[in-house]
């Protein structure tokens, strides 16, 4: 039953319009289909009547409602008067509850609020932003194994007089020669025009008496050899390259000087490299 109570439901009209209408033919006779005339409704004319459209744009407080229809007999029915209309009042501004003021007055007085809250918006996106760009940059920075690695000390006061220590520096030899004096004035006397990396010999040390170099080939990365060479200084066996005291290349096929890392003097006994 309900099956067929819910598909009758496009049959309405017609439905509707049998409860109006009488058509079948007589009994015993061939007489001509009569129309029922449907007995008018009572109205009471002082009554407001409103239409479907208008209950569709405004809430009905009593009175009747008309409504009619292409295949469908005009129908009248009471509006219900039990719907409520929700009442915001407590959530608007008192300024704005009269209708038949002006809101410009209030856009005035909320320009100020506006602002402050544009302004706030706009440091608060700005200082996210911030911290978003600084975390993605921090991520690049070395971790902390490799900062601590990435500075040695060196005690230089157990180093003699003409030798050569070496030490570990990112996975790199570095040498550490205290020179003699006479070491000094030989390499400060070299000529640039004799050399193929033309550096003078103050500008590779900070103090005169100590050298300390990258002990890498220039050539192909080898570990020179140091106190050997024809210039006394370090010697390349692998491919024949001769460096003097002062780490500068002056033979063999290595193309540029030994490096100087960056280092610094804590004081006359410690050096800090990196």
């Amino acid at each position: 039953m309900l099956s067929v109570a819910a598909r009758s439901g496009p049959f309405a009209p017609c439905l509707s319009a049998v409860t109006h209408a009488v058509s079948g033919p007589l009994k015993g006779a061939a007489a001509p289909l009569v129309a029922a005339t449907p007995k008018p409704l009572p109205l009471e004319p002082r009554r407001p009547f409103l239409c479907r459209e208008s209950l569709l744009g405004q809430a009905a407080r009593g009175g009747l409602a008309v409504t009619c229809g292409v295949k469908a007999p005009v129908s009248v029915r009471f509006v219900h008067n039990d719907v409520v209309v929700p009442d915001f009042s407590e959530y608007r501004r008192h300024d704005v509850q009269d209708s038949t003021k002006s809101s410009q007055a209030s856009s005035e007085s909320r320009k100020a609020f506006s602002y402050f809250l544009t302004a706030a918006t706009c440091v608060g996106t700005g200082y996210m932003a911030k911290n978003v760009v600084t975390q993605i940059i921090s991520t690049l920075n070395p971790a902390a194994d490799v900062l601590a690695v990435s500075k040695i000390e060196i005690n230089i006061k157990d180093v003699p007089e003409g030798k050569n220590v070496t030490f570990m520096w990112r996975g790199k030899p570095i040498f550490v020669r205290h020179r003699t004096q006479a070491e000094i004035d030989k390499e400060a006397q070299v000529p640039l025009t004799a050399l193929r990396d033309p550096q003078h010999d103050l500008d590779r040390v900070k103090k005169p008496e100590w050298l300390v170099m990258i002990g890498v080939c220039t050539h192909l990365g080898c570990v020179p050899i140091a106190n050997a060479g024809d210039f006394g200084g370090y010697f390349c066996p692998c491919h024949g390259s001769h460096y003097d005291a002062s780490g500068r290349i002056r033979k063999g096929p290595a193309p540029l000087n030994l490096e100087i890392p960056p280092y610094e003097f804590l004081s006359d006994d410690v050096i800090v490299v990196g």
